[in-house]
């Protein structure tokens, strides 16, 4: 256990636009704590294709068994798995229906992109994850601007009587690329992970469908500000510390005017 806290230790402190690359390495080094690493660390979300539905969907470790991958559409794994583990008949109607509602957020919210929902038991009650990809490249459109955004969101349903206890863990990847004459090359790259917890009624009105999505659209609401905040707000704040537009002769004249009106406030006011 302590071997296995090193490696994600040490994977937090990498760099997090190279996580693909770490990951395989530490594997590399380490194969005995494959599947605890593929548990444990997000990694940017790949895309398959469903032959059987005609539609993309997302890869992920909880869609995963062996090295097959299931699509929430057909319900198949790619490349077939006899006995591969699959929803049961109940959940498996509530993934259909999650994947519908989710894709209509995800068109809604991102405009474009994929969405993937997959759902499993546990004791107790039942699991889900939602993954939500979208990509853009600008420099089709002759802008020097590549970007990704990787929602991950894990969800906890622990069922009494007419209540739901929810507990969401969710995860969002954000990477930004350009290039110019003017900036030369920038790249931004970082995750976010944050956690809450929700009781909720079942009822006609309030279904677990309803209730997960609201607390997924409240998680990812705040944690797009969060991300505003880190990685725009602070980098411009370091950039000004950094080089100010303002040469400092100026500053000077500034500070020095600033001193004056201050001074003849106070005395205005001693008098």
């Amino acid at each position: 256990m302590a071997k296995l806290d090193c490696a994600l230790d040490l994977m937090r402190r990498l760099p997090p636009a190279q996580i693909e690359d770490n990951l395989a390495g530490l594997i590399d080094l380490a194969p005995e704590l494959m599947e605890d690493l593929l548990s444990a660390v997000d990694q940017p979300l790949k895309i398959a294709f469903d032959p059987v539905s005609k539609r993309d969907y997302l890869l992920c470790d909880y869609n995963r068994d062996a090295d097959s991958y299931r699509s929430p559409w057909s319900n198949k794994y790619d490349p077939p798995l006899d006995d591969g583990v699959l929803p049961s008949s109940k959940l498996r109607k509530l993934e259909l229906e999650l994947n519908d509602v989710f894709d209509i957020y995800r068109s809604l919210y991102y405009e474009g992109g994929i969405s993937s929902v997959y759902c499993w038991d546990i004791d107790d009650g039942f699991a889900i994850v939602v993954l939500i990809k979208k990509t853009q490249d600008q420099s089709k459109k002759g802008q020097p601007m590549r970007g990704a955004w990787d929602s991950i969101h894990v969800v906890e349903v622990k069922e009494i009587k007419d209540r739901a206890k929810y507990k969401l863990t969710s995860t969002v990847m954000l990477t930004i690329d350009t290039s110019n004459d003017a900036t030369g090359s920038v790249s931004l790259a970082g995750s976010l992970t944050r956690q809450s917890e929700r009781d909720g009624i079942i009822n006609a009105d309030n279904t677990h469908i309803s209730n997960i999505g609201r607390l997924i659209e409240d998680a990812e609401n705040k944690m797009r500000e969060a991300l505003e905040a880190i990685y725009f707000a602070k980098t411009r704040e370091i950039s000004d510390t950094l080089r100010s537009v303002v040469n400092t002769t100026e500053l000077e004249r500034r500070k020095n005017m600033s001193n004056q009106i201050g001074d003849a406030m106070a005395s205005k006011g001693k008098k």
